[in-house]
């Protein structure tokens, strides 16, 4: 019997990039000698800052030799917030837009996100624990509506709420500056991986997962399935981090690629396959 080759360790590289990105945020504030949690080091001396090195920043909101970047949905927070819209914010949204249409939206929540990387060190903890929990709660497709939720609220209220509330915001933020903004979040979120429903946030309450949902239907990188190879075990869709659902029209023979906009790129279905059926390829 032939033995089965090990296909690509994407959960191992995906998880190397995470950490290597969060570093890279991380790195100006050390090379400007200030502590973590905005902290500074006491000297009467004067001290540079984080922002003079050549990258500064966070997910939300950064600057790469004076080119700003900023993130899309907190860039269409800002706007209907202030009710304005300013060309040179636009021009700095656009490599961020550009580069996850290209490859695929939700490739930044499998890639990028420290909370997908949070949530997946709280699922072994889950179990090793023992810990039962649903498998689906809330209708992926939620997301959506809570991400254009966020932007009315923002308007009517005139601020961005979702960054004021983004757990995203308070790994990176609260790392960097000291900020505590999304603490509170970062908490229920844990809680309910633990003990209430696997990935509800991720898969069905994050708005900036809802945002790249939509932006991820016209993704190049895309999930592929050969149809002749597949055996229907099903193994592909108790791996994957999204939503098993998505998964459901290739296997069933309907589909030669995973077409949701749901798909991160996270490579677990691939690597779950016993039979190689899976890929990644180019086109749609």
């Amino acid at each position: 019997m032939e033995e089965k080759k090990k296909s690509f360790p994407f959960t191992i590289v995906r998880h190397i990039v995470q950490v290597i990105v969060l570093a890279v945020f991380l790195a100006p504030v050390f090379l400007a000698g200030w502590n973590l949690f905005g902290g500074t080091v006491g000297g009467d001396n004067a001290m540079g800052t984080p922002a003079d090195v050549f990258f500064y920043g966070s997910l939300s909101s950064s600057s790469i030799f004076g080119i700003n970047l900023l993130d899309p949905f907190a860039f269409l927070q800002y706007v209907v917030a202030s009710k304005s819209l300013a060309l040179n914010a636009l021009l700095a949204v656009l490599p961020v837009l550009v580069f996850y249409g290209l490859i695929r939206g939700r490739a930044f929540c499998g890639w990028t996100c420290p909370v997908n990387l949070l949530l997946e060190i709280i699922d072994w903890i889950r179990l090793k624990l023992k810990i039962k929990v649903e498998e689906r709660v809330l209708p992926r497709h939620a997301k959506v509506y809570i991400a254009a939720g966020v932007l009315v609220l923002s308007l009517v209220l005139s601020f961005p709420v979702f960054e004021a509330l983004s757990p995203i915001s308070f790994i990176y933020k609260g790392l960097i500056f000291g900020s505590l903004v999304g603490g509170i979040t970062l908490l229920a979120v844990i809680l309910v991986e633990l003990f209430w429903g696997h990935r509800v946030w991720c898969r069905a309450l994050c708005p900036l997962g809802g945002f790249y949902e939509v932006v991820g239907k016209v993704g190049l990188l895309n999930v592929a399935i050969d149809n002749e190879t597949c055996i229907g075990c099903n193994k592909c869709k108790k791996a994957c981090l999204c939503d098993p659902e998505i998964l459901d029209a290739p296997v069933a023979g309907e589909d030669v690629i995973v077409r949701a906009g749901d798909c991160m790129l996270c490579g677990k279905c691939i690597e779950a396959c016993p039979v190689e059926a899976l890929s990644i390829k180019i086109g749609r």
